[in-house]
């Protein structure tokens, strides 16, 4: 069994009715925790809630995440 506890998390809003979600979350198993990132995109709801279309998971090393954030900025 897996649970997720989401660490902190921002939203970048666009369009009329989506946001991509960039959160720093842990998951915790009985072997032990690991903290990630996920990009997840989503929408609001008629009812205002939160509906999830897709998500990514990136690595949490430091090297990762500047190699990826220069190819996004460079694309």
């Amino acid at each position: 069994m897996v649970e997720f506890e989401v660490m902190t998390a921002e939203e970048v809003k666009f369009g009329s009715n989506n946001f991509i979600e960039v959160a720093r979350k842990k998951a915790i198993t009985n072997d032990g925790e690991k903290e990630f990132l996920s990009l997840s995109r989503g929408y609001y709801g008629t009812d205002g809630s939160k509906k999830w279309k897709s998500s990514v998971t990136l690595p949490d090393e430091s090297e990762k995440r500047k190699k990826i954030a220069k190819l996004i900025e460079t694309l």
